[in-house]
């Protein structure tokens, strides 16, 4: 996440009464607003494969799955982020077509800018989610996927994480993904 831009503070729907007419996506976080960045081939690529596997996985039934243009709302932060792909089954979810909130599965793409804030910051707001079953974070610089499951039982968050060779096991929409599938077309940079 890059700096907040200099401007006043927003409440959250003036915020989203203002994102509406920008020509960039902007984060919200607490009455800030910060500019979203440009994306690596690498990270587009990788969020693609991820966005084709659910869509055809999920097609036909009650969940949907969305890609990085679709805001995420965590109300007990004040805040409003842009996963790079989720997935909601929530019927209030059908009901708003500008932001969702009951996510089951939440994915974010590294970049070097954003990593330590996606596996930080962003990641404790998402845990505060009560829907979300799954928080997977990819690289974008080698073949590794961190899925952590929220324990059914205990509520802890538990780290599986996934190398190459292994399928991905997204348990709480059914999907196994190979991770050849997952990194198909990814040139990693020397």
């Amino acid at each position: 996440m890059s700096l907040p831009l200099p401007q006043p503070r927003f409440d959250a729907p003036a915020y989203l009464a203002w994102e509406a007419e920008q020509a960039d996506k902007h984060e919200y976080v607490d009455g800030e607003v910060f500019a979203m960045a440009g994306a690596s081939d690498a990270h587009v690529t990788i969020a693609g494969n991820l966005y084709m596997a659910l869509r055809r996985h999920l097609r036909g039934g009650p969940c949907s799955v969305f890609i990085s243009d679709m805001k995420l709302q965590v109300a007990e932060d004040n805040a409003f982020f842009y996963p790079d792909v989720f997935v909601t089954c929530a019927e209030a979810d059908r009901a708003q077509s500008h932001f969702k909130s009951a996510p089951t599965l939440v994915a974010e793409v590294l970049s070097p800018s954003t990593s330590a804030f996606d596996r930080g910051a962003k990641f404790a707001a998402y845990r505060k989610l009560p829907s979300l079953r799954e928080y997977a974070v990819i690289d974008t610089e080698r073949l590794s996927v961190d899925l952590f499951r929220r324990d059914s039982d205990s509520g802890h968050w538990v780290l599986y994480p996934f190398v190459a060779g292994d399928e991905v096991q997204c348990d709480s929409v059914g999907l196994r993904l190979p991770m050849a599938e997952l990194y198909e077309d990814v040139r990693f940079e020397p």
